[in-house]
Order: C-alpha cells, then structure tokens, then sequence
C-alpha cells in the first residue's frame, strides 16, 4: 500500500538514529531499516504518531546524515514512516551515496 505512494525506492538499510522532537524532549535513540531519497522507516516499538515533525539524524559507516522530517504513517509496535524535509545539500550527497550501496547491495552488481 505505502509502495504506490513513494516516488523513489526504499532500500534495505541498518543504521542508527536519534530522533530530536520539536518539543524539546531529549532526543530517543532508534534504528533505520529502510531507506529512499525522500524518506526512511525508523523501528522503534512505541512508534511516533502521524504528523510529528522532527530531526532525524541517522548515523552509518562513520557517516552523518540529519534533516528535518515529519511522520507520514505509522505501524503499531514496529516503527514508523518519516518524509525527509528541508535537506541540506551536504547531507543530501551523504544520502545518495548510502542508497548507492544500499542498491548495489540488493540487486547484487553495480547501478
């Protein structure tokens, strides 16, 4: 269902997160297991309600990847989907290269 909705593919891919709620809170430590150019599922078992805007910062490979971003779906006790917002264009390279070896990954050969 979600499928027919993304405009980019949505890769396998493990990393760590810490996701900073706009209203202050300390930040909550998660785990990215997918990825696409314009958004990630994070798991986490009390997933955020739809709507939340946040940062996301995802960390991988001694990489750092942060943007702003806001709940678009969630699945209870799994973890939720989160669109990308307002991504610089530093992170925005770092992000390309991960969903470059994350489909070279999957499909096995070069892309």
């Amino acid at each position: 269902m979600e499928d027919e909705r993304r405009r980019t593919p949505r890769y396998p891919f493990i990393a760590t997160a810490e996701v900073i709620l706009k209203s202050g809170q300390p930040g909550i430590s998660a785990r990215v297991i997918e990825l696409s150019l314009h958004g990630c599922f994070v798991e986490l078992g009390e997933p955020l309600e739809k709507g939340v805007q946040a940062v996301f910062k995802i960390y991988s490979e001694g990489k750092y990847f942060e943007s702003e971003g806001v709940v678009v779906y969630t699945q209870a006790h799994l973890g939720f989907g989160v669109r990308f917002q307002n991504v610089k264009e530093h992170y925005l390279s770092i992000l390309k290269r991960w969903l470059l070896q994350a489909a070279q990954a999957k499909f096995g050969k070069r892309v």
